[in-house]
């Protein structure tokens, strides 16, 4: 599976640009509740992950995912690192199994319980799973791009609700009631770039 190098870099692209706009409202939404880095941390990544563009660009899509989520790990601080890391890395390796004939939300659903088993989380436990697993419901019922993209925001405002369990929020217990967790924003604000991208500039 080869990866249309214009579409990838420009999917690289957007990401960047969407963490480095929204930079400071991450921080902000971790401030309430965590070290005030995830904006930051993201950007990072997102940079470092920009910097590889043109060698990305030039690998099957599957060894560019998992090339991808090693640099997210390697360049993304705190508990984001490792998560979206472990995502973009095992879809990569489930894409590489699954060869031509993959079903991309079957792949997605194997990364996103990978994801849950690094964190150690659960749906509802106040992380950016509360944002995948709706993402991977919205795109296993075939949904549109924009209504996945509807899905991720309304997801991700829901853990404003929710108690975190995981993380340095958990130690919160109830006081993290009330505030959205900035894994979750980010995720959703990651999704809706891409379903944006995806749906001007393929056919």
């Amino acid at each position: 599976m080869q990866a249309e190098p214009v579409l990838l870099a420009g999917l690289i692209e957007v990401c960047r640009a969407t963490i480095a706009e929204n930079s400071d409202h991450l921080c902000a939404l971790d401030r309430a509740i965590g070290d005030g880095d995830h904006g930051t941390n993201m950007r990072r990544g997102c940079e470092a992950v920009s910097a590889e563009g043109e060698s990305l660009s030039s690998l099957p899509f599957p060894d560019a995912m998992e090339k991808i989520g090693l640099t997210l790990v390697m360049n993304v601080g705190g508990a984001a690192g490792p998560l979206y890391g472990t995502l973009l890395m095992e879809i990569g390796r489930e894409l590489r199994k699954s060869e031509e004939k993959a079903d991309f939300s079957l792949v997605l659903k194997q990364a996103i319980d990978a994801v849950a088993r690094r964190g150690r989380a659960h749906a509802g436990d106040k992380t950016l799973l509360d944002v995948l697993y709706p993402v991977h419901a919205a795109l296993a019922s075939r949904s549109p791009l924009g209504a996945i993209a509807r899905r991720a925001k309304r997801s991700a405002n829901r853990t404003a609700d929710m108690k975190a369990m995981r993380g340095r929020a958990a130690y919160l217990g109830d006081r993290s009631i009330g505030h959205v967790d900035p894994g979750a924003s980010s995720c959703a604000l990651l999704t809706t770039a891409i379903c944006r991208y995806l749906g001007e500039h393929r056919p």
